[in-house]
């Protein structure tokens, strides 16, 4: 089990296929993702990677807070989550995940908060058919009707569907397909909505129900390791040209 990563709702749009097919796909931003704390079983109990993602204004943080963030060295996060990973897993303080971190067609799990909708009523909230239009109803026509019983037990029962605060609430959306990664811009396409409006923070992880690909990076897609992959591509590939040039001479 290898960490997850903590990504900005952009939008939704659509990608069209060698067929002409369009996919419709939400934009995920990945906003200088780094390893703010680490979580170790003979220390904490428990292992896991704290995150922190976006920026963050120090006059808004607390004495704590700054205290944590320096002591990592990293700059001020506007949101911090823990992803609990194998002893294998665990990553350094300060190392930055890229989009690098999943690949195309990889099923990932994202939790976020769903879009608020304020104070609702029942028909709106619980899909409640409403009162009959005719035969003596009288401006009550969207109203949930009785709530309660007789005498006994003489209260509303917990849990009783009724008008009230609608939407934001944590949830997972699973299974959902990595359509196409932007390493450059660190952007991920997830097929399909995803929780939450615009703006919003996400936590994206590994499907629980589908298995990890092959292919996908272990312990973690980092920045760093793909400038160095790249700076040693670099290097080799003047060093080829050079032996080329003298088996020609």
């Amino acid at each position: 089990m290898r960490t997850g990563v903590i990504a900005r709702k952009v939008g939704m749009t659509r990608l069209f296929g060698e067929d002409g097919a369009h996919v419709p796909v939400t934009v995920l931003a990945l906003e200088n993702c780094q390893v703010v704390a680490r979580r170790t079983a003979e220390r904490d109990g428990y292992v896991a990677v704290q995150l922190g993602a976006g920026k963050a204004k120090a006059k808004n943080l607390s004495k704590p807070e700054r205290g944590h963030f320096g002591k990592a060295e990293v700059e001020p996060k506007a949101r911090l989550a823990e992803f609990r990973v194998e002893e294998g897993a665990l990553l350094e303080v300060g190392a930055t995940l890229s989009a690098a971190h999943f690949v195309v067609g990889q099923r990932v799990d994202v939790t976020g908060l769903t879009q608020g909708k304020g104070f609702a009523g029942a028909m709106k909230r619980w899909g409640f058919g409403g009162l009959r239009a005719t035969h003596g109803v009288s401006v009550a026509h969207r109203s949930h009707g009785s709530t309660g019983n007789r005498q006994d037990p003489g209260r509303v029962f917990k849990n009783k569907k009724m008008a009230g605060h609608m939407g934001d609430r944590q949830r997972t959306q699973q299974n959902l397909e990595i359509v196409r990664t932007d390493d450059a811009r660190d952007l991920l396409f997830v097929r399909g909505s995803v929780p939450g409006s615009k703006g919003a923070w996400l936590l994206v992880r590994d499907s629980v129900k589908v298995p990890r690909p092959a292919d996908a990076p272990y312990p973690a897609g980092l920045k760093a390791a793909a400038g160095a992959a790249g700076a040693m591509a670099d290097i080799e590939a003047p060093a080829a040209e050079g032996a080329a040039g003298e088996g020609a001479e």
